[in-house]
């Protein structure tokens, strides 16, 4: 077979799989969760998500089973579109109103927590595909009640920590916080939501204030941890998320109009697919009916 022969073949047969790969529906996108202080869906996995320690890291898995946590860097919006004041109700703020993550909001006081003290505080990110945008982070206001669902109104409006997040990352974004003068249990909020995207990630992360780390601990039953290296990637396998398209990969618009143009129907799509499949198909036929002709000449 000549060269352009091979390459009317291969790029046919390109055409067909990549037909075929549009007509497959895609996994959902995972990106990340709080490390430090650690969030609750992240504490839970750390304990591990067959057998977990905290009771209520065991009525998490009782209720939901264990995918939301092998899952743990998904909780997150995909049209939130810097609304998600707007469009998460109160009493779903940790599980960012996602069935899924509904064990999340559960107001207790059990929950795993950080030792933490007023003033300047590293913070780190755990990323599994970073991207670009701001994440902000909130903190419950004195007097909040950890048994009462969390409200927007719970949290202060100045926030403890804003940063800019980038398209690569050494696996976590790390950055300070400044904690203001707490008593007692308290929660941070994190909401990160993307500039090249309209998508947005949660996390709810229990902490609880002591003039030392050992007054902290004495004031929680159990201390949150956070995964391992070796936790998270034993547990990759049976996570149901996927990052195709993302970590600062993502697929630009092959033209503006294709960009602007809004989203067909899934009939649309289908129909589109189809046709590109059957060109690719008929081209491969075509150029190896030429060859058979040439090779009898």
């Amino acid at each position: 077979m000549s060269a352009r022969r091979k390459a009317a073949a291969v790029g046919a047969a390109g055409a067909v799989a990549l037909a075929i790969g549009a007509l497959t529906p895609g996994q959902a996108s995972a990106h990340g969760a709080l490390n430090t202080p650690v969030s609750r869906v992240f504490a839970c996995y750390a304990e591990g998500p067959e057998h977990p320690v905290s009771q209520v890291c065991k009525d998490l898995v009782a209720d939901s089973g264990t995918q939301p946590l092998y899952d743990w860097n998904e909780v997150n919006i995909a049209d939130a579109n810097g609304q998600s004041r707007q469009i998460i109700p109160d009493g779903h703020l940790c599980s960012a109103n996602r069935d899924k993550y509904r064990a999340l909001d559960w107001a207790r006081t059990d929950w795993p927590a950080t030792p933490v003290t007023a003033g300047q505080t590293s913070v780190q990110f755990k990323v599994t595909a970073p991207h670009r945008g701001v994440m902000t982070l909130y903190i419950t206001k004195q007097g909040y009640n950890p048994t009462t669902p969390l409200k927007w109104s719970d949290l202060d409006t100045t926030p403890i920590a804003t940063y800019t997040t980038a398209a690569s990352s050494p696996g976590a974004y790390t950055f300070n916080a400044t904690l203001p003068a707490r008593t007692g249990r308290q929660l941070i909020y994190q909401v990160w939501q993307r500039s090249d995207s309209p998508e947005a990630f949660y996390g709810c992360a229990d902490v609880v204030y002591g003039q030392t780390a050992q007054a902290a601990r004495a004031a929680t039953a159990d201390i949150a941890k956070a995964p391992t290296d070796a936790q998270i990637e034993a547990g990759a396998a049976r996570s149901t998320v996927s990052h195709h398209g993302h970590g600062g990969t993502e697929p630009i618009a092959a033209t503006p109009v294709a960009a602007s143009r809004p989203a067909g129907t899934l009939t649309e799509a289908l129909s589109g697919s189809a046709v590109l499949a059957s060109g690719a198909v008929g081209l491969l036929f075509w150029s190896r009916r030429r060859a058979a002709v040439r090779a009898r000449s």
